[in-house]
């Protein structure tokens, strides 16, 4: 992990860099704010920290440049301080900063810091990874558009509504929400095992084509399932298996790969199925038109209790206008790409 320390007191950064060393950090130092960002622009580092009173461009500056740029990684920023009290960390908040240190600094404390930010971008690389390898996966398939942007949303916002009745709260707890909208978007990645005549086929599957297309729930799922048994402390692993292997089955048992009923099917694959379902209606496909909001509400409210988990599709019916949001911001143009809303 590389570490930028931006300090115009050379013996303070000289302290910090030794302490940093010690934890086998890879150290580079900058005497100013104006050196710092000609560093941070190279790319090479994932944590900097900073002191806030420097002369020309101060900490809280130098933070405030550095969010108002997209760069390709998250960069964890630590203001280094002697201010206390609250307004000064409200100031250093709104400038971006992700942590404070305080002089004189103990060492052990900036351990303890230093391994959060570790895990806080450690947590962002397993988001971004997980995302690409769905829109890898989705990739064949140019017509499906923002399909994964709208799924985690409509995904994120049916389990928010269900957090809030308690109902599952034995299955539910405070990450249940945040690890759907992480791992809904891998499931159809079994799709990749689908042949090409097949997946992209304008019109109507045969029967035997049909077959061969549930076979990507069997690919998904066997997929995910050894890479949860390879990393068994991983749980966003076993709600991404659980997903692939069961987003087609049907409440009433009719659905595919096992016919699975009922709460058999884990509670992700059932919130998902809704999901999925609602973005293929209000979406336009080679082989239908895009339906109306209106008649989207209405199959679904059709499929409750047979295709759907009756208790759900209430509380889609509730949050349906946080749907229909979702659905105008991440629009798909005449092309099938994304085009983000301005709303």
């Amino acid at each position: 992990m590389r570490v930028l320390i931006v300090d115009d007191d050379v013996i303070s950064a000289e302290m910090l860099r030794n302490s940093l060393e010690q934890f086998e950090y890879d150290v580079t130092l900058a005497h100013d704010g104006i050196e710092a960002f000609a560093q941070i622009r190279t790319g090479k580092f994932n944590i900097v920290i900073s002191d806030w009173e420097m002369p020309g461009m101060s900490g809280v500056e130098l933070c405030k440049q550095v969010r108002q740029r997209n760069w390709s990684s998250y960069i964890y920023f630590i203001l280094l301080t002697s201010y206390s009290g609250v307004d000064s960390s409200v100031v250093g908040l709104q400038s971006g900063a992700d942590d404070f240190l305080s002089k004189p600094f103990d060492p052990e404390e900036i351990r303890v810091r230093l391994m959060t930010a570790t895990r806080i971008l450690g947590l962002e690389s397993r988001d971004l990874t997980i995302f690409a390898l769905a829109k890898l996966a989705e990739s064949r398939d140019t017509e499906t558009g923002a399909h994964l942007e709208r799924m985690r949303e409509y995904c994120r916002i049916l389990t928010q509504e269900l957090t809030e009745t308690q109902r599952y709260s034995n299955e539910i707890d405070g990450d249940y929400v945040q690890l759907l909208y992480l791992t809904s978007p891998l499931h159809d990645i079994g799709k990749v095992g689908i042949p090409d005549n097949v997946l992209l086929k304008p019109g109507r599957l045969t029967k035997e084509e049909f077959k061969i297309m549930q076979q990507h729930t069997i690919i998904g799922g066997n997929t995910l399932a050894a890479a949860a048994k390879a990393h068994p402390t991983a749980e966003f692993l076993s709600i991404a298996r659980d997903i692939a292997y069961t987003h087609h089955e049907r409440y009433d048992g009719t659905g595919y790969p096992y016919q699975l009923a009922g709460t058999q099917i884990p509670l992700c694959g059932r919130i998902t199925s809704i999901a999925d379902v609602y973005d293929a209606l209000t979406s336009k496909r080679v082989y239908k038109p895009e339906f109306s909001t209106d008649t989207a509400r209405d199959i679904i409210k059709e499929g409750r209790g047979t295709q759907f988990d009756p208790y759900l599709v209430d509380l889609f019916l509730q949050c349906e206008p946080e749907f229909i949001h979702v659905r105008e911001q991440f629009r798909d143009d005449e092309s099938g790409l994304l085009t983000l809303s301005s709303k």
